[in-house]
């Protein structure tokens, strides 16, 4: 059996390294040993080392399964340069060639071999690979297997029965990204036999996260400008290909080199856009998200994401693929709320649900010639059910496909695909769908892009969320986001002994008043009953829902209602609780608040005094020595927080709790006096103050 002192020959021998990355030692070794196992480690750690050394240490074929064409090419490429036995097998090859490369296989030609999930569809293919000595499969990009991860793929489901059909060779799983569950998928999908775990940890102490809320386009495309000025190489991600090809032509038009890459475009148009990238023939990538995976280009000084990505996974792969070379780089996300909209049209395309998959059946049915063929291409499928999101259409099709009622076929003398009924005396009041499972998989899509919006909104050390996101206990601060960096001229501090208390029963209550579900907490009550009860109330709206006889009930009365609202309110800034918008507000716990309830992670607030209210101002001034009015503080911050939801921006975009502050005690009436209290430039004043003024107009008149 090969040793690590093999292994670290290797490394310098085939790579011209003198030492392991961090991580890299470790995993090296139990892959070594033999066993199963699920590898967890940051972009830009080494993980393609992991496989590829053990690899090159034994005799026999590794097989590499990797999502994309693109990716497997770049790394084959790579390799082959290092004279490394190395071969790919997908789709972009004829039959006859995989037949010579299989071959070459069978015969000891090749050490490594990537291969696209899809290949193991065919029994053919299958077939083929017995007689091959295959040592390992390696599953790059593992998180595809779980439908919790962000970029499920369902040929990935089809990985545990193929590993069976090759009688069970060692397999290792490794991707960048991955919660607990998703984690827990790739376990029990791949049915590993004893695995080692190794997480190396999410942490990029190399980057720096900035999250910059913009109200409009202009507003992003002057940040964008900022960032690609004064960074130079990067990598700009948008939502949409129409918005890749704006934004292109925008950085176009400013006389600097990028390229676009997208779904739309052909293989070889999206082969040449990163060929021309890697090769620093352009030092700027506009992209959807499909561009980076796996890219070698460790230069990368900043990731703009252009607008919101889905889910916090998708955004730290994506911004992970900043400063490879361990360089600082920065991340920056323009967020603005209603870019979810986007996201949200993804998630309707990618949950048809059951009511959108029987009408496709039915479709088929109707149409199914006197072979139970349909010859119809989705636009046309779509158009005939009425359907107003396309992509579902598609996702439809795949649910039917990957439950065996249908499958595509090759139209003869046409490049276009056919449909095909499987069991066509199956009616469609008849089609068995696991409805459960596709609604719990829209919710937990969705429950992912709410996750990614209280990232934006959260007033907390942005590596820090994510880290405590992805399960990591005790994350440390930063030190460099955008958060952090504003520390000294901010409100925030961490808690006294006394308030720490407070706020780990503040989040105990919260948690009873809440129910535990597999990923998280889900709220059940809103913030008034969650007050009511921890004052110990004794209204009919607490008893007859028996909070009464919880055992945080009444465990907060002496800090009294004022206060408690105050502080949820820091709670929910500080990323600790949330709120989730419906019919009626429901607070919950975070990933964040549920560390932080049971001691385990650090943590900084906007203090409010006892009374609900700041009563001291950054420089030290006593604010009710000077007329400070605690109900017009109310009021303005009231007023701030419709205005904040009307404009779809963090509150403190408007003013700062320390600007209203100063507003409730110096109370000016005309603009001209507005422009004197710190914090309020011409800018704001032109665009926020007269509401703020006209509040104080009201109260002075006695309104």
């Amino acid at each position: 059996m090969p040793t690590i002192e093999r292994a670290r020959e290797v490394l310098k021998e085939v790579f011209g390294f003198e030492e392991f990355l961090d991580g890299q030692e470790g995993v090296i070794g139990d892959i070594l040993s033999g066993r199963d196992g699920s590898v967890v480690m940051p972009t830009g750690g080494g993980k393609s080392l992991c496989y590829q050394l053990p690899a090159l240490c034994r005799e026999g074929v590794t097989l590499v399964v990797s999502p994309l064409i693109a990716l497997m090419k770049d790394q084959v490429d790579a390799l082959v340069e290092r004279e490394v036995a190395v071969t790919l097998i997908n789709s972009t090859l004829s039959w006859q060639e995989q037949r010579e490369r299989l071959e070459g296989m069978k015969s000891g030609a090749y050490q490594l071999v990537y291969i696209a999930p899809e290949r193991f569809r065919a029994g053919s293919f299958m077939a083929a690979l017995e007689g091959v000595d295959i040592e390992m499969v390696a599953i790059d990009e593992a998180h595809c297997l779980s439908q919790w991860g962000h970029d499920f793929r369902p040929d990935y489901m089809r990985l545990g029965k193929a590993l069976e059909a090759m009688g069970r060779p060692q397999c290792v799983a490794l991707t960048a990204t991955a919660t607990p569950i998703v984690r827990e998928d790739i376990r029990s999908v791949l049915r590993l036999r004893d695995p080692f775990e190794s997480i190396s940890g999410f942490e990029r102490p190399n980057l720096s996260f900035t999250i910059t809320a913009v109200e409009k386009v202009a507003q992003k495309y002057a940040r964008m400008k900022k960032v690609v000025e004064e960074h130079k190489t990067g990598i700009v991600y948008c939502a949409t290909r129409k918005k890749v090809e704006e934004v292109a032509e925008t950085i176009h038009s400013w006389g600097l080199k990028c390229v676009a890459y997208h779904g739309g475009m052909s293989d070889q148009e999206r082969e040449r856009t990163q060929n021309t990238f890697i090769s620093k023939k352009a030092d700027i990538a506009v992209a959807t998200n499909a561009f980076g995976m796996g890219i070698d280009r460790s230069d990368v000084r900043f990731v703009v994401h252009f607008e919101i990505p889905g889910s916090v996974e998708a955004y730290y792969q994506e911004a992970g693929r900043a400063g490879r070379d361990g360089e600082a780089s920065v991340c920056e996300l323009l967020f603005n709320y209603a870019d979810t909209r986007t996201q949200e049209f993804f998630i309707e395309g990618v949950n048809p649900g059951a009511k959108m998959i029987r009408e496709v059946y039915q479709y088929f049915l109707n149409e199914a010639d006197t072979n139970y063929e349909v010859h119809r291409a989705l636009d046309e499928i779509k158009e005939a059910i009425g359907a107003k999101n396309g992509m579902a259409v598609g996702a439809a099709l795949g649910a039917l496909m990957r439950d065996r009622w249908v499958e595509r076929f090759d139209i003869a003398g046409s490049r276009a695909k056919g449909t095909r009924l499987l069991q066509p005396n199956v009616l469609t009041r008849d089609l068995k769908l696991n409805e459960a499972a596709l609604e719990e998989k829209e919710r937990r899509d969705r429950e992912k892009l709410e996750c990614m919006v209280q990232l934006c909104y959260a007033n907390t050390c942005r590596q820090q969320w994510v880290l405590e996101y992805f399960g990591e206990e005790n994350a440390p601060i930063c030190g460099s986001c955008d958060v952090c960096r504003g520390e000294e001229s901010s409100e925030r501090r961490a808690p006294t002994d006394d308030e720490d208390l407070i706020v780990r029963k503040f989040l105990s209550g919260v948690a009873r008043m809440s129910r535990r579900t597999q990923t998280g907490w889900e709220g059940i009550f809103g913030r008034g009953r969650i007050i009511q009860m921890l004052v110990g109330s004794k209204s009919q709206e607490v008893l007859r829902v028996r909070l009464h006889e919880l055992k945080t009930y009444g465990l907060l009365k002496k800090e009294g209602t004022a206060y408690l609202n105050a502080l949820a309110r820091s709670l929910n800034d500080g990323g600790l609780i949330a709120t989730k918008m419906g019919e009626y507000p429901l607070v919950t716990l975070t990933p964040r608040g549920d560390q932080v309830m049971r001691g385990k992670t650090s943590y900084a607030l906007e203090w409010p005094a006892p009374g609900g209210i700041s009563k001291t101002s950054n420089d030290g001034v006593e604010l009710e020595d000077l007329g400070f009015d605690a109900k017009l503080f109310e009021r303005l911050r009231d007023t701030r927080t419709r205005m904040a939801k009307a404009e779809k921006v963090p509150a403190y975009v408007i003013f700062s709790n320390e600007t209203l502050q100063h507003l409730a005690r110096l109370r000016p009436t005309t603009m001209d006096a507005g422009l004197l209290v710190k914090g309020i430039g011409e800018a704001k004043a032109a665009k926020y103050l007269e509401p703020f003024l006209r509040v104080i107009r009201d109260v002075d008149q006695g309104g």
